[in-house]
């Protein structure tokens, strides 16, 4: 082996022995004749002191920052006085007595110790060094463990870890694919996955029973804090399984890994309905960590003369003690409301009798603002916000504002996971009348809801349940499941209402259809992003920060200049013939 042990595993009870240790010179302190070098390895740093009247090999006084070395020497204690405190290895030292460079370093163009801001773009073409650095290698090592973690729960429970294709056709759903041009089959393409969707209900037709992947999946969506084209997940399945088998397994490995992550039990997992969750938080995915929840005002002021609150719905946010927000912040809590399409927003501070000072006070009844402070539960000193309008304008804008006023940092405060169930099967409808599928067209309706499911059309069936479920943890959506639709009639039934015919059906999705023919047991699975469940346990607030090399806010990687043009023998040899880009207004 070229080193006895890691630099950073360095401790007290390895004094007197003979050690070698590779790194890299993480710091070093020449004072003219002793040199001190802070040699760093993954598993952190340890002190070296090259005295050249002792050391053989190279000149300790050429030794630069980011120089890798191979050092052998004696453990000794530091001297009285220079123990650091803040590193595990920090009561002793390495005494050299051999020193190669086992590489030298250019001036490195970012810094490795973190200690000065970087420019993202800069950080990410020399991610190389990044790496380095003690955020990412914390933030990596965490996301192995996790990962670790997740496999062996779900051994244990009997899953079977299965891959499943990255060449598949294109099946337009949802985000855009990515696609690769087959030049066997010149002018046909494969689409890379943005789910194993498919392939893990085809799994369970196969009598898998229970399967897992730790999939690699893709889709063409704008990258954002959250988001990446190319994301990790936990995708799992189980046959003769219904959405509570799914949760209870789920919750159990969600929280396996996020206290193998914390070394502390992972708190148990809540559940709401995804109506409260819209209509209390103004969110399918609420963060639970504060309160400032959405109150439903409307009745309070069903025979308002006040116009602006003639509306669908009123709703109402308490502030506790923020009356003494400044007339500026208030002005802007009004331009943040109508940014997000609100008419505009009605600030109210509440003073002592339940008086409202407020500049529309005077357009309310005595009744109404008694109601609205006892709705509202206001005590003096508090401020109230309400907006008015349409209910799911109303319930997003102030969710947002919510989320503005309250949130915490990613990481801080307790923990709270929860199960938002009862999504409706359809989230709108679109311009053929036709409704949109919440989740996605394999998702099992409510067995309360087939009847609705059977009579209703248009917007009315917005109202039908279906038997998905989210998990959320600290505002942030890990993952989605349902139950699967497994017989074929009902998934046609489904296609149908899409405005999926049957051939578009079969041209589409035949594969999966004809598998139904053949005896398909019922089955549910869930699948959650690894990536932003490592991001919320390392407390970064952009998923960047936990992937190894990703992609910018606009899709570009510095590091290897992708994507880039291909040569034009290799789109001969694809058969393909690109167009020069369209100008604006052209």
């Amino acid at each position: 082996m070229m080193r006895s042990h890691r630099a950073g595993d360095l401790r007290p009870e390895h004094r007197g022995e003979q050690v070698t240790v590779c790194g890299w010179v993480d710091g070093h302190r020449d004072h003219g004749g002793v040199v001190f070098v802070d040699l760093r390895d993954i598993a952190g740093v340890v002190q070296v002191v090259l005295d050249p009247q002792h050391v053989q090999g190279a000149d300790p006084h050429a030794v630069r920052s980011e120089f890798v070395l191979r050092v052998t020497g004696l453990v000794r204690d530091r001297p009285d006085g220079t123990i650091n405190t803040e590193l595990p290895s920090g009561a002793i030292e390495v005494a050299a007595e051999q020193v190669e460079v086992l590489n030298a370093s250019d001036p490195t163009p970012i810094p490795i110790d973190e200690r000065a801001e970087v420019d993202e773009v800069l950080r990410l073409r020399h991610r190389y060094l990044d790496l380095r650095g003690q955020r990412m290698q914390s933030n990596l090592r965490l996301r192995a463990l996790v990962t670790r973690t997740l496999r062996k729960e779900l051994d244990e429970r009997g899953f079977i870890e299965i891959e499943t294709p990255l060449l598949i056709a294109s099946t337009p759903e949802g985000a855009r694919d990515f696609v690769v041009p087959a030049r066997l089959a010149p002018g046909s393409f494969y689409a890379l996955p943005q789910s194993p969707q498919l392939f893990k209900q085809l799994l369970m037709v196969g009598g898998m029973d229970r399967y897992y992947q730790v999939a690699r999946c893709l889709r063409d969506e704008d990258p954002r804090a959250d988001r990446q084209f190319e994301f990790t997940q936990l995708d799992a399945e189980m046959s003769f399984a219904d959405a509570e088998d799914v949760m209870e397994v789920i919750g159990a490995v969600v929280a396996a890994a996020i206290e193998a992550a914390t070394g502390e039990p992972a708190p148990a997992v809540e559940r709401i309905t995804w109506h409260d969750a819209m209509e209390r938080y103004g969110t399918d995915k609420p963060d639970l960590r504060f309160g400032l929840e959405l109150v439903d005002v409307s009745e309070v002021f069903a025979a308002t003369e006040f116009r602006a609150f003639q509306a669908d719905a009123v709703k109402a946010i308490r502030v506790p003690d923020g009356g003494d927000f400044a007339r500026n912040r208030l002005d802007g809590l009004i331009e943040r409301a109508k940014s997000l399409g609100a008419e505009g927003l009605v600030w109210m501070r509440v003073q002592e009798g339940g008086v409202l000072d407020a500049p529309v006070a005077k357009f309310l009844s005595e009744a109404e603002c008694i109601g609205l402070v006892d709705c509202t539960a206001a005590e003096p000193g508090d401020l109230l916000l309400l907006v008015s309008g349409d209910r799911s304008l109303v319930r997003r804008v102030l969710g947002t504002i919510r989320l503005d006023l309250g949130r915490p940092p990613v990481g801080e405060g307790p923990m709270r996971l929860a199960w938002v169930v009862d999504f409706p099967l359809f989230e709108a409808v679109d311009d053929d009348g036709n409704p949109v599928p919440a989740h996605h067209p394999f998702t099992t309706p409510h067995p309360d809801d087939l009847e609705l499911l059977a009579s209703a059309s248009g917007p009315a069936l917005l109202a039908v349940r279906s038997l998905a479920y989210d998990l959320v943890l600290d505002g942030w959506e890990l993952g989605s499941g349902s139950v699967r639709i497994h017989r074929a009639d009902l998934q046609q039934q489904i296609f149908e209402l899409l405005g999926i015919s049957p051939e578009q059906a079969q041209a589409r999705f035949g594969f999966l259809l004809d598998a139904f023919r053949y005896g398909a047991p019922p089955h549910a699975g869930f699948a959650f992003g690894i990536d932003r469940l490592v991001m919320i346990l390392c407390g970064e607030e952009n998923i960047r920060e936990v992937i190894a090399f990703p992609k910018t806010q606009s899709g570009a990687d510095p590091l290897t200049g992708a994507p880039t043009p291909l040569e034009a023998v290799q789109l001969t040899e694809l058969g393909l013939n690109v167009r020069p880009p369209t100008k604006k207004g052209g």
